[in-house]
């Protein structure tokens, strides 16, 4: 059955703008986990922003479902995460400029690097990811470089639905949704695990859900938006229950 991994930085952004104690991502993690989530995902970024480094500490110790950390491929992030031992440690690329992150990882350029790191997380016992763009050259290079997870970045897809009225039949629509899938099929064959994430709303998400052989959908900004006005639990309730209700 498909999964739900919920990220709950925003919920720390919400909290960094007064540099104050609430609302604690901790507690957004337990919310999330009764609310269905499968995964707990965080991003600690290079500058703070948003997620900080006790806040990794403490959900390491009190998630109870899989933990994955999201991270740069820097040497500081390598040590947190070996430090840590989340479930699983995703590669994004990061920029201090972004809002959010804005494109895949780009593996084909940095392989020789990025085959070291994923050793030495491996090594560490903690299942290694990627965030990519769906391109054949990247999932191939994901798997040259030891990943065993792919997550393809849905965010072309999210904007595509968005710009052409929510129609998944427009042209725009299909061509990356079946690029997706076709990314998907490659992971699949190469022996990895077939992830999505990025942009994803109530909206959009069931037409990437149905995918065949997608395992997780990271889904984050949509529903700590909707917890505004329903509650954690209960936007965490409604994802996973589309997300359910798609599945072929």
């Amino acid at each position: 059955m498909i999964e739900l991994g919920v990220n709950i930085d925003h919920v720390a952004t919400l909290r960094q703008a007064r540099r104050t104690y609430e609302p604690d991502p901790a507690w957004a993690a337990v919310e999330a986990h009764l609310g269905g989530a499968d995964g707990i995902t965080v991003h600690l970024r290079e500058d703070r922003r948003h997620i900080q480094d006790d806040d990794v500490r403490r959900l390491r110790e009190l998630t109870q479902i899989k933990l994955n950390f999201e991270m740069a491929a820097t040497d500081e992030m390598v040590d947190i995460a070996c430090r840590i031992k989340p479930e699983m440690a995703m590669l994004v690329p990061e920029g201090r400029h972004e809002v959010t992150t804005e494109g895949g990882l780009d593996v084909v350029s940095q392989e020789l690097r990025l085959t070291s790191v994923i050793a030495r997380l491996a090594g560490a016992g903690i299942v290694t990811s990627v965030f990519i763009d769906a391109e054949l050259a990247q999932v191939e290079a994901a798997a040259r470089i030891g990943a065993r997870v792919c997550e393809i970045h849905t965010g072309p897809y999210a904007h595509a639905f968005h710009s052409r009225g929510r129609d998944v039949e427009s042209p725009a629509v299909a061509t990356e949704l079946g690029k997706i899938a076709l990314a998907g099929e490659a992971i699949r064959a190469l022996g990895m695990r077939f992830n999505a994430g990025h942009a994803l709303n109530y909206h959009n998400v069931q037409p990437i859900a149905c995918l065949p052989g997608v395992r997780e959908l990271h889904i984050g900004h949509a529903i700590v938006s909707r917890s505004v006005f329903v509650g954690l639990r209960e936007a965490v309730r409604e994802m996973k229950r589309l997300m359910i209700g798609a599945q072929p």
